[in-house]
């Protein structure tokens, strides 16, 4: 636990008191909705809610009551109805497990076990479309969710689905049958080294392993009946948007486009030293160090992307919030600068981190990007899109910056100009 945070608990307690889950994450709730949450069952769980101590019996107690009502349902032969709760339950239960940091809690390895048989359950009655996945890696083992069509496919698109610091592989089941496999795209939702299972195995994560691993999941998809190994390419969302960035720089990399949105990829004094200390917290626990300072020294410090990024060579989109509180919208203008790929970025006006305004708009315009890049639409050199999308329905072309700077950029922006 960093100093932070064990200074500075009571006040994210006292937030989730008088303000809910809004408090802590502004206008993330329709985010969450893409993610698998059904509102009702969201606003069940806060209502339960007056500490961060009190969100694992929260999660745990309503993802019990929609697997009760899955069960019934799956018994009475309403196949769809029991399997779409099977997945409320299991994003909850993987909430519930979520919330408890020590891997070798036994709360955990329960919870866990009750969302994967929940996974389990709603790929059964899915048609096994929804598949377990485990690979090894390193000596450790890595784990996914491959989700597939419905009916025969071949020499389709790829997707990798990758998981904010915050999120596990199961986050994605609903976005990946909505966004993805509905238009024929085979898609992967992972946990990297330092996420979800992986961790819980063991297997932490360091500047560059993270990297590795999507090329591992990218070569499982390559092999792949149903996959076209030329087009693999990766949707990222926060810390995932800048592991993708990473694995996009790196030399022979699979991934042929990458999507990026809300990335942490300006400083990482922002997020670790000024947003909330549980993001601090958790990339600790991810990273298997409980020496804050030596963290600070030898991870944090060589986080920043910085010249990486010149390094990559196909196409990528990035997005991000005008008001993003971890990554400062002037900062990730300056590091999109230093790409020198086909690019494309967009700024969403007045929207935080999680881009909650516009969440759906984002899934689904970013599924589609993806595909057409995979496609080859954005190969030309030197594209250089860009886009400042207004809360009334317009959008700026040809600028990304934000209206209200009218014309005048901040200082250190102004010098990678």
């Amino acid at each position: 636990m960093t100093t932070r945070s064990e200074g500075q608990n009571w006040s994210l307690d006292l937030a989730l008191a008088q303000g809910g889950f809004d408090a802590l994450h502004p206008g993330a709730k329709p985010t969450l909705e893409q993610l698998g949450h059904d509102t009702t069952d969201f606003d069940k769980v806060f209502a339960l809610v007056k500490s961060g101590a009190m969100l694992p019996k929260a999660w745990a107690t309503i993802a019990a009551q929609a697997e009760e009502r899955a069960r019934h349902h799956e018994l009475h032969g309403f196949g769809r109805a029991a399997s779409d709760l099977y997945l409320r339950a299991a994003v909850m239960f993987g909430r519930a497990q979520y919330s408890l940091f020590d891997a070798g809690d036994e709360r955990k390895t329960l919870l866990r076990g009750r969302c994967d048989h929940c996974v389990e359950r709603l790929g059964v009655l899915r048609g096994n479309t929804v598949r377990r996945v485990e690979l090894d890696f390193e000596g450790e083992k890595i784990f996914g969710l491959l989700h597939l069509p419905a009916g025969p496919v071949s020499g389709a698109p790829a997707v990798i689905l990758g998981p904010g610091m915050d999120m596990i592989k199961e986050d994605y089941i609903y976005a990946a049958e909505r966004y993805y496999t509905s238009r024929g795209v085979v898609a992967l939702s992972i946990e990297g080294p330092g996420q979800g299972e992986s961790r819980a195995r063991g297997l932490v994560v360091d500047l560059d392993n993270y990297s590795r691993a999507i090329e591992t999941y990218a070569a499982y998809l390559a092999s792949l009946p149903e996959v076209d190994e030329t087009r693999i390419g990766m949707f990222g969302i926060s810390m995932s948007g800048y592991w993708a960035l990473r694995a996009m720089a790196l030399s022979g990399t699979r991934l042929r486009a990458a999507a990026t949105m809300e990335a942490v990829i300006g400083d990482f004094e922002t997020i670790f030293e000024r947003a909330q200390p549980s993001f601090k917290n958790n990339y600790l626990y991810m990273s298997g160090y409980e020496d804050e300072a030596a963290f600070d020294r030898e991870v944090k410090a060589a986080m920043p992307l910085g010249d990486l990024l010149s390094g990559i060579r196909r196409p990528v989109l990035v997005g991000v919030g005008e008001f993003d509180e971890l990554t400062p919208v002037e900062r990730a203008l300056a590091a999109y600068e230093k790409i020198s790929a086909p690019k494309e970025m967009r700024v969403y006006e007045d929207e935080f981190h999680p881009l909650g305004g516009v969440a759906a708009e984002m899934f689904s315009f970013s599924a589609e990007w993806i595909v057409r890049a995979l496609d080859g639409d954005f190969d030309e050199p030197g594209r250089d899109e860009r886009y400042f999308v207004h809360r009334d329905g317009r959008t700026t072309d040809g600028s990304a910056d934000p209206i209200w700077w009218s014309g005048g950029v901040p200082a250190g922006l102004a010098k990678v100009r």
